[in-house]
């Protein structure tokens, strides 16, 4: 999807990127600049379920290597079953590592008015302005109801051809177009390449309704085994994030890396400098 010669170019763009945060702080500068979305274009962030394998510390502390300073936040991280105090004590600590928190999920939602409530209320008290979901859709109208009276952005999650509710992004699409603007999608790029769909042109047809992303790459498309580090794949970055700017859009393109569990941070910093090279490259002005 995307030439070998460019290719080499944006890889020589993230070897620069991913030298910014040891020149930032020799040179005294703040590190967080390009990785605070490029000059302002895009919020480039982690899903913390990319570090699944450590405690919320621990990942608050590899976020910091990293330079990010947007994250969601898997329940690993910060506990659904938590007494509202102790998820408000940890939406503190969170803030006071200078992260910014985007959201908060995937949280399976079935059709049950009193528990859609309380996942409402979890986000309230952990300090999410969206979570994103797997919902039944029969559990939609509550959703859109909760979504109202609690003022927190529902963006439904799909996972690829395994997934018979919300395969791809028009899927969900389809199912909130005409709902309350506070229901939207949170498109998987990685699982909507699966479905043979492609991740760019469905960002274009839901734009309107896209306020959350979790990008991963894969060495073939239909493969959901073969995720490598972001760049290595198929999927043509600089093609989709020049398609994010020119739509305006505004939610966390965040990084969600699901292999190498138990060390994931040498795969996560080399992804995070390839998307800040390609950023930074067609951030610039023609």
């Amino acid at each position: 999807m995307i030439s070998d010669r460019s290719r080499r170019h944006f890889f020589g763009a993230a070897a620069v990127a991913a030298a910014w945060p040891l020149l930032g702080r020799m040179a005294g500068a703040e590190p967080a600049t390009l990785s605070a979305g490029g000059g302002g274009a895009l919020r480039l962030g982690v899903a913390s379920y990319s570090m699944r394998e450590f405690t919320l510390d621990q990942a608050l502390g590899m976020a910091k290597q990293m330079g990010v300073k947007y994250m969601t936040f898997k329940d690993v991280h910060v506990p659904r079953t938590d007494p509202p105090d102790a998820t408000r004590a940890l939406r503190a600590k969170i803030e006071a590592a200078g992260i910014t928190i985007m959201g908060g999920g995937t949280i399976t939602i079935p059709n049950d008015p009193a528990k859609i409530k309380n996942e409402f209320e979890y986000a309230k008290n952990a300090g999410f302005p969206l979570i994103f979901v797997d919902p039944e859709p029969a559990a939609l109208d509550t959703i859109e109801q909760m979504a109202k009276t609690y003022d927190i952005k529902v963006a439904i999650h799909n996972h690829g051809p395994e997934d018979k509710r919300w395969p791809r992004p028009q899927d969900a699409y389809a199912a909130v177009k005409s709902r309350d603007k506070r229901l939207g999608l949170c498109v998987d790029i990685g699982h909507t390449l699966r479905t043979g769909t492609d991740p760019i042109q469905a960002c274009r047809e839901c734009r309107d309704r896209l306020y959350d992303m979790h990008v991963k790459d894969l060495a073939a498309k239909s493969d959901k085994e073969s995720q490598v580090e972001v760049g290595r794949g198929v999927i043509d970055f600089p093609a989709l994030f020049k398609t994010l700017i020119d739509i305006g859009y505004q939610g966390q393109v965040g990084l969600e890396y699901e292999i190498k569990a138990k060390d994931p941070l040498p795969g996560m910093i080399e992804s995070m400098a390839y998307m800040r090279g390609v950023l930074a490259a067609v951030a610039v002005p023609a």
